[in-house]
């Protein structure tokens, strides 16, 4: 990552400078994509799938917490890459249908993250 800055001084010669600065940016946990949007037909079972990687030295360890959406959808956790890589599927239940936002919260074995929360979107029509 690399961010510049103007900086604006009083000196006659060299009344104004840019300044940069680069640097790596280590983030602990990261989700590819960010959320989940599931889009599905009543009585059809859709999938959706998020990756989740470690960015720390540590293995990461997940453990589901809390979710606000079961009666709409159920998903399950795959570990892809010992205590590296992680896969969560989220799937709708084929009964389920309308517009609905929720989450599923992870905890962590990460001081630096110890809950990821994953926002849920779905919309499900009726045939």
């Amino acid at each position: 990552m690399y961010k510049t800055a103007v900086v604006n001084t009083n000196d006659p010669i060299q009344a104004r400078f840019t300044v940069g600065v680069r640097a790596f940016v280590k983030v602990p946990i990261s989700l590819k994509p960010r959320y989940v949007l599931l889009k599905g037909v009543k009585d059809r079972q859709t999938t959706r799938t998020i990756e989740i990687t470690a960015g720390l030295d540590t293995p990461l360890e997940l453990e589901p917490a809390e979710s606000n959406l079961g009666g709409m959808l159920t998903y399950r956790i795959e570990e892809v890459e010992e205590g590296r890589m992680f896969k969560v599927y989220f799937t709708n239940l084929p009964e389920a249908s309308g517009s609905f936002r929720g989450y599923l919260n992870l905890k962590t074995n990460y001081q630096e993250m110890p809950v990821i929360n994953i926002r849920i979107n779905v919309r499900i029509q009726s045939p």
